[in-house]
């Protein structure tokens, strides 16, 4: 008897109540990825990246560093283990550029065609996609509607293609958003093809509290949703819909609007 007295005693010990799932609307989540978003100026971080796609036979562990600068500067080095670095990819006004020290090749185009570089491809424009996940997921447009419905105990948001509301192809989703139901944060993200197919996956997790300085907090405008101190996923993964790679991403370090140094990110020449 005493013996399941204080097996009872332990487990209420151990137990603790779930918080109540929170209540949103559509017109209340938009809001907060405009906002949350806006907050993010500029952006810096280490992480470290696992990487999986064709051609490569095992995982990789790269080192790596971020900086941004809004609204779609972005500038990405992978090192390995020794500091040797292995690429940097340099992204603004819709152009890209691709650094390979270990090769001597310099790649440049067009965003939109980052992954038809060879195998490196799709890894790094998968690597692009999950950082966007620590700076802020992308806010839905004013030209595009969206549906909101429960799904378990989240929120899933489908963002519906532009287009004139009699015509089909404006009622396909190109993105598919997961929001958990006590911050809100997106713990999920789906980008999808024309053809409604998943073309990749993103899930957000190990959200942590990030230090803002006072000189950086957020215009009055932005003062409801930075009331709890500002807060980052620091385990990011993005999976290719097709099997062509994958990717994981484990934060050390996120500084949110610091003062980047010109070299740090450099504008790229058209």
């Amino acid at each position: 008897m005493n013996f399941a007295l204080a097996a009872a005693i332990a487990g209420c010990a151990t137990w603790r109540a779930q918080p109540p799932l929170r209540a949103a609307t559509a017109e209340q989540l938009i809001e907060l990825l405009r906002e949350r978003e806006a907050a993010i100026r500029t952006l810096k971080g280490l992480f470290r990246a696992q990487i999986k796609a064709p051609g490569i036979p095992i995982a990789q562990l790269v080192e790596g560093a971020v900086f941004y600068r809004r609204p779609d500067a972005l500038r990405l080095q992978g090192f390995n283990r020794l500091g040797g670095e292995l690429f940097e990819i340099v992204l603004g006004e819709d152009l890209y550029r691709v650094r390979l020290p270990t090769t001597g090749q310099v790649l440049t185009g067009r965003v939109t065609e980052l992954d038809r570089i060879g195998q490196l491809g799709r890894p790094f424009q998968l690597s692009v996609w999950a950082v966007s996940g620590a700076v802020g997921i992308a806010p839905v447009s004013d030209r595009e509607k969206v549906l909101l419905s429960e799904d378990g105990d989240r929120y899933r948001m489908d963002v519906l293609m532009p287009g004139e509301p009699d015509v089909v192809e404006a009622r396909r989703p190109v993105r598919r958003i997961w929001f958990e139901r006590q911050s809100f944060q997106v713990v999920q993200e789906d980008r999808l093809t024309p053809a409604g197919e998943v073309e990749a996956t993103m899930q957000l997790e190990d959200f942590r509290p990030v230090d803002v300085s006072p000189t950086d907090q957020p215009p009055s405008s932005l003062k409801s949703v930075m009331a709890d101190p500002m807060v980052k996923p620091f385990k990011i993964s993005m999976r290719d819909g097709q099997g062509q790679g994958a990717l994981w991403l484990t934060f050390h370090e996120i500084v949110p609007n610091p003062s980047l140094k010109p070299e740090e990110l450099e504008p790229i020449r058209s």
